[in-house]
């Protein structure tokens, strides 16, 4: 089904507040914000795509997708996740260039294309953030979801996902030479402020914010 590329995106926010929150739904105002447009303008939208039953909503209500809307959301996502790993892999993109160029290419609607692509890189399950890519049937590998700001003081642990993927994080990241795969060994916790004295991949010790160790994935 061909959809225009604003309903594509209304489609791809919503998958990603409400079901890769966890929620499952999402609101009009958080909608907005992160879209970075008008209430107003959101609750237009959200009557058309209701009357194309890709989502469920009523006004001032709760805003999810439908079986119809999550199988397009899903579809736009494994286009994204998978343009990001060409990016990378292929056309020696870093990984805070690729967001942006893969938004653009995301909206290319050849599922032949798509297809081959996927097969090109050798069917991928995660993409350059950490990030699961949907298969051909939608179906998403289950990733860790243990934070960084979860860890043990004395363990150490590996780095398998960012939740922010802002140019300006994944570049602090490139700056403390930190990527997936990074070791992070956790020193000590400071009580005041529950920032973290972390090691990486054992070199010199180095000071990180409660709100970084919110947005690194790990596992041991």
């Amino acid at each position: 089904m061909t959809t225009s590329y604003t309903a594509e995106n209304y489609l791809k926010a919503i998958y990603h507040l409400g079901i890769e929150s966890g929620s499952g739904n999402t609101s009009t105002n958080s909608i907005a914000e992160y879209m970075l447009i008008k209430p107003a303008t959101v609750t237009a939208m959200l009557k058309k795509l209701k009357e194309k039953k890709f989502i469920s909503y009523e006004k001032y209500g709760k805003v999810s997708l439908t079986k119809k809307g999550l199988e397009i959301a899903l579809y736009i996502v494994r286009k994204h996740r998978l343009w990001e790993v060409f990016l990378v892999e292929k056309l020696h993109f870093t990984w805070d260039e690729i967001h942006v160029v893969a938004e653009q290419l995301e909206h290319i609607q050849s599922t032949k294309l798509i297809d081959q692509l996927d097969a090109y890189l050798g069917f991928p399950e995660l993409d350059p953030h950490g990030d699961p890519i949907p298969d051909q049937k939608g179906v998403l590998k289950q990733i860790p979801n243990t934070t960084l700001h979860q860890a043990s003081e004395g363990k150490e642990y590996q780095v398998v996902a960012v939740k922010d993927t802002s140019t300006e994080f994944l570049q602090y990241l490139m700056q403390l030479q930190i990527t997936l795969s990074t070791r992070i060994k956790v020193v000590r916790r400071i009580q005041f402020d529950q920032s973290l004295l972390i090691t990486v991949n054992g070199g010199k010790e180095i000071n990180v914010s409660e709100k970084f160790s919110h947005h690194i994935i790990i596992s041991l």
